[in-house]
């Protein structure tokens, strides 16, 4: 059993970077623009995003910076923690991996939308009220495509902050509590699968909150405090 080594604490700074430079595009491009442009009636959608489409394109934009950084930090966090449990940390790199390609296939859904708001001729022989309602279909899918994309995030989320608690990298309570936040958005995205109904009773910031806080914190614990120096339980099978 070892410490840490140079290697491990280097990429722990890169963890926390990526956990806290991806949070502002993140917000910025499902809250902000989301928020602002999209809504229930496909018409002001469509008009929406047709009086704003610098603002939408700046979401798809910051939604593929939050990509890379999402590969940025899977590597990183591998690296940190694959000593801890080597096949574990393989399971949860593969369940981060796969959830950010869905998710940029969901953003691919986005310039659909562009497309078929653009006004462009092949268009012409369908009604602007049919173009609409085909462009707040693909919205939703990419809401569907994101849901899914938060079930597999919880699935390898609460991987890793399983070698973080079995490590003593970090704070056992700050470990414990990603842990339990990443379960919690795991159960959340797989119930809205079942009860679509349910997403009009839990919202986002209720699922979604507490993991919010836990990437902040341990973004800026790495960064500022990096890798404790307890010995981690190195085992090289489940």
């Amino acid at each position: 059993m070892t410490e840490p080594d140079a290697i491990q604490r280097r990429w722990a700074r890169v963890v926390g970077f990526s956990y806290v430079f991806a949070l502002v595009p993140a917000v910025f491009a499902e809250f902000y623009v989301s928020g602002r442009l999209v809504s229930d009636n496909a018409i002001v959608t469509a008009q929406n995003i047709i009086a704003h489409e610098r603002l939408f394109r700046l979401g798809i934009a910051s939604n593929l910076l939050v990509f890379a950084t999402d590969v940025l930090l899977v590597t990183a966090l591998y690296v940190v923690l694959e000593r801890v449990n080597r096949r574990l940390a393989l399971l949860a790199t593969f369940f981060r991996l796969i959830e950010t390609t869905i998710l940029i296939v969901a953003v691919l859904n986005d310039f659909y939308v562009l497309r078929l708001l653009s006004g462009a001729s092949y268009l012409t022989s369908v009604n602007s009220d049919e173009l609409a309602a085909l462009a707040r279909v693909s919205i939703g899918a990419h809401g569907s495509a994101y849901n899914v994309g938060l079930l597999l995030f919880g699935f390898g989320s609460s991987v890793f902050c399983y070698l973080w608690l079995r490590s003593g990298y970090i704070p056992k309570p700050l470990a414990t509590w990603g842990l339990l936040a990443s379960v919690w958005v795991g159960i959340s995205s797989f119930s809205f699968v079942v009860f679509p109904e349910l997403t009009k009773v839990i919202n986002v910031g209720y699922y979604g909150g507490p993991i919010f806080l836990f990437e902040l914190t341990i973004g800026l614990w790495l960064l500022l405090k990096g890798l404790g120096s307890m010995r981690p339980e190195v085992s090289s099978s489940v």
